[in-house]
């Protein structure tokens, strides 16, 4: 098979589309379980993305959990289609969630927090690489997202099929990923 995004991101979205939602339940699960193995619990402001049921993404509610079980910071994001630029809100309990016109849940307000701010984030793909590279849904939001954040700040992938040898036509300004963390087994890269 080719390993152009292109062709990665149509094969991954037929294979996600694939998934049993009980499927989708327990390997979402299995991914909060590896992630408890990264030593990454010592930060404090952690970004999540809530996921876009439609497309069957990771069901991130076991890392919010997670998160809110060691009292950490979350963070959750709210996407501007016209400048791909995301804005950052902590997620308390007074946090209103709708969905926007692309079925993604949102903050509606909130607390704004600075990209700089934020140690540790979470990143929704369709496919990676052995090398860290990743394949979103190829319209940038999280390569612009990334590059605001500080250079230490950890970013893991999550997924629920494992690497690909090589993604063919990655970008210099496509942010390279830490970790990728599959139900499966932890990559480190």
């Amino acid at each position: 098979m080719s390993t152009n995004k292109k062709e990665l991101r149509l094969h991954y979205k037929n294979l996600r589309a694939a998934i049993t939602l009980d499927d989708l339940e327990e390997k979402s699960l299995a991914i909060a379980n590896n992630l408890i193995q990264l030593l990454i619990w010592d930060k404090t402001y952690y970004h999540v993305f809530l996921p876009i049921e439609e497309q069957k993404e990771v069901n991130t509610e076991y890392i919010l959990h997670l998160l809110s079980g060691k009292d950490k910071e979350i963070v959750v994001s709210k996407s501007d289609f016209e400048t791909r630029g995301m804005t950052h809100f902590l997620l308390t309990d007074n946090t209103k969630i709708k969905k926007n016109e692309y079925n993604i849940p949102e903050p509606v307000n909130g607390l704004p927090v600075p990209s700089e701010t934020i140690e540790v984030v979470f990143v929704p793909l369709l496919a990676f690489d052995l090398s860290g590279n990743r394949v979103g849904y190829g319209k940038g939001f999280y390569d612009k997202f990334l590059s605001e954040c500080k250079p230490e700040t950890i970013k893991i992938g999550l997924s629920f099929f494992e690497a690909e040898n090589q993604i063919e036509d990655v970008f210099e300004s496509d942010v390279r990923l830490d970790y990728c963390v599959t139900p499966e087994k932890v990559y480190n890269f």
